[in-house]
């Protein structure tokens, strides 16, 4: 393949208003905030990134402002300059930076991108070369849609049936300590043959087990990390006393981390967020993991923009990924978005992977400069 030299890279903090609040046992997401990394090779061609970071340290440590500096003193100038013969170099050249994941793959999805534009190939298909035969891109990703926490059951079920004749064929609850059991029971009792799922954000302790299997008997795909964020340990004690199939998500920040779960018992399934473990090299590593060891595998998102939410497609049209993904239409979360064309649900609950380069769609400049203007007028701080 050709390779790549980068040339210049351009940060972009943003704001986006959403379509509807989003609420989770965080609280209320104000607004979609996060950081497009623009790169451009010696070449002109431009590949796009982005760093979901927060505007505070919620579901990660990261933030806007912890996400600039570390992007724009530390991990770029690693890499400009530097000739890329394959994407997978940019773990090497950034590994004396710790942590800082999300920054990382705001960065290394920019590299990706570029790299598919300049071989003229989907980011599916420069995806799909890294991994064994028989692991081409279905050309689509079967996706669910999550419904953060509403003030009643009527009204989540209000929403739910919203979803429902969207086309959307798995949904998703958030919940919370007090608004967890009652809320499945009425739910299940409604929609006796939904795919429902549940997510609690590493909202309850290893002390509620009892609690949490009173879940047992309504069917549910999975409760999504339930206990604290960071744990492995207490999660293979949890899922003994529970019938409800465990699904790891904040958890699992690297192969290696997935490797342990297996060992002690503590994942049934795994949400692989691309952004949470550093970027899409480290993605392929857990991928294959999966695939040996027959685990179900999910892509979930950080309710990214367009260019995040092709990338997230891109990897989720992977045949490894067996369980809807939480990558929903862009109208659920953006009228417009930063990207053209809109993603669009299609039959069968999909979205299909773009035809074009890359992550496949365009930027529209003008959409950019008016988010880039709404964190400047939003933001809860400066940048330097």
């Amino acid at each position: 393949m050709r390779s790549i030299t980068i040339k210049e890279i351009h940060l972009h903090p943003i704001a986006m208003p959403f379509v509807e609040p989003l609420t989770t046992s965080f609280g209320v997401e104000p607004f979609k905030a996060a950081i497009l990394v623009e790169l451009i090779t010696e070449e002109g061609v431009i590949g796009w990134g982005e760093a979901s970071v927060e505007t505070a340290p919620g579901y990660a440590g990261e933030t806007i402002g912890t996400g600039y500096h570390i992007l724009k003193h530390f991990l770029l100038p690693k890499v400009i300059g530097k000739t890329i013969e394959n994407p997978m170099e940019i773990p090497g050249l950034i590994k004396l930076v710790r942590d800082n994941k999300h920054a990382k793959h705001g960065l290394e999805g920019a590299v990706w991108d570029a790299f598919a534009k300049t071989n003229n190939m989907r980011l599916a298909d420069l995806m799909a070369s890294y991994l064994p035969e028989g692991h081409a891109s279905t050309n689509r990703a079967v996706v669910g849609v999550s419904i953060g926490i509403q003030p009643s059951v009527e009204k989540t079920l209000e929403i739910i049936n919203k979803r429902l004749n969207q086309g959307y064929g798995r949904i998703k609850l958030k919940i919370k300590p007090g608004w967890d059991v009652e809320l499945a029971k009425g739910v299940r009792a409604a929609l006796p043959n939904v795919t429902l799922m549940l997510d609690a954000n590493s909202a309850y302790t290893l002390k509620d087990a009892d609690h949490l299997a009173q879940l047992d008997d309504l069917h549910l795909l999975m409760v999504e990390q339930p206990l604290a964020n960071d744990d492995i340990y207490e999660h293979g004690k949890l899922q003994p006393h529970i019938k409800t199939l465990i699904c790891l998500d904040e958890s699992i920040k690297s192969a290696n981390d997935l490797r342990l779960a297996l060992q002690v018992g503590a994942i049934r399934i795994l949400n692989l967020k691309p952004a949470r473990v550093g970027g899409f090299t480290e993605c392929l590593e857990i991928y294959r993991v999966c695939v040996e060891h027959n685990l179900p595998l999910w892509v979930g998102g950080m309710l990214e923009t367009g260019i995040g939410r092709a990338a997230n497609v891109a990897l989720a049209s992977l045949p490894g990924v067996t369980l809807p993904c939480d990558i929903s239409a862009t109208d659920r979360y953006f009228n417009p978005d930063l990207t053209e064309p809109p993603f669009v649900l299609q039959a069968g609950s999909t979205l299909p992977v773009p035809d074009g380069a890359g992550i496949g769609v365009e930027i529209q400049r003008d959409r950019l400069e008016a988010a880039a203007a709404l964190w400047h007028e939003r933001g809860m701080y400066q940048l330097g």
